[in-house]
């Protein structure tokens, strides 16, 4: 795909991208073998490793977990209350503002690690990493911030996201559906959203404006970008995902960049 040509101009020592269509891997571009940190893009993994455990039954939804009233819930979603960083001081009652946190995953992967009885890694592997064949990613133990792992892993982890396997279609739907609708928040790098949407582990584009997706993607994308310049979106009205790695962290040429680049890929399949 041509598309994918741009990263080349990104500036980035290194840097891959992928497509991803209902019918598999449709392209990609550059160092695809190379580990890189996913940052941010790790709560997906998380996400989807406790949607695992829930559907198992190792653990509710709907458990307390986190601050006073938070539910495992609130945590995926970000409407825990907790702020970013300490899981001792939340910033507001459960269920009122949406506060991106990275304290609440940490959470979240301890909650984890009691319900299943294994480690967070451990449990990550099992219900996650083996079954998808993702043999290069592993995390630093961090349920927030700690995946590293090669660009071919990326995009067996939104081929899942297109058609799941490992969890069932209704558990994503509900996953990839706004959860605590019209709470504001600030979408990290992008300002004030009013609604901030967010689903269990994933953002949803929504209508949100500015936003790091493309102006052709709909409303019903979903996805994470990290801090280490690393995203993966999912349009399931186009059928269309896209995941990059690189290792140039987050900035202000990502808000110009990956937007042009979504709408390129969007327009080259239509």
């Amino acid at each position: 795909m041509r598309a994918l040509e741009a990263i080349d101009s990104w500036g980035a020592p290194h840097a891959s991208a992928g497509v991803v269509t209902r019918s598999g891997v449709a392209d990609a571009r550059g160092e695809i073998a190379v580990p890189l940190p996913w940052a941010s893009v790790t709560k997906v993994c998380t996400a989807l490793a406790v949607l695992v455990a829930a559907e198992e039954g190792s653990l509710s939804l709907d458990d307390a977990a986190g601050p006073p009233g938070s539910s495992v819930r609130h945590l995926l979603a970000h409407a825990s209350g907790l702020g970013p960083s300490d899981p001792a001081a939340p910033l507001a009652r459960p269920g009122t503002r949406r506060i991106y946190s990275n304290a609440g995953f940490e959470v979240l992967g301890r909650h984890l690690e009691l319900q299943t009885g294994m480690g967070f890694e451990e449990y990550l592997v099992a219900s996650v990493l083996e079954p998808l064949a993702m043999e290069g990613t592993r995390t630093d133990g961090s349920a927030a911030t700690g995946a590293v792992g090669p660009l071919v892993d990326l995009l067996a982890l939104v081929a899942e996201l297109l058609a799941p396997t490992v969890v069932s279609r209704e558990i994503l739907d509900e996953a990839t559906t706004v959860a605590f609708p019209g709470l504001v928040g600030v979408l990290p790098g992008f300002g004030r959203q009013s609604p901030c949407d967010w689903g269990l582990g994933v953002e949803l584009r929504g209508t949100k404006t500015p936003h790091w997706t493309g102006t052709r993607n709909s409303p019903e994308t979903f996805g994470h970008f990290g801090q280490s310049g690393t995203f993966l979106w999912v349009d399931p009205v186009a059928g269309v995902a896209c995941a990059v790695l690189t290792d140039r962290a987050f900035g202000p040429w990502a808000t110009t960049a990956w937007p042009a680049l979504a709408d390129a890929v969007l327009d080259e399949l239509a």
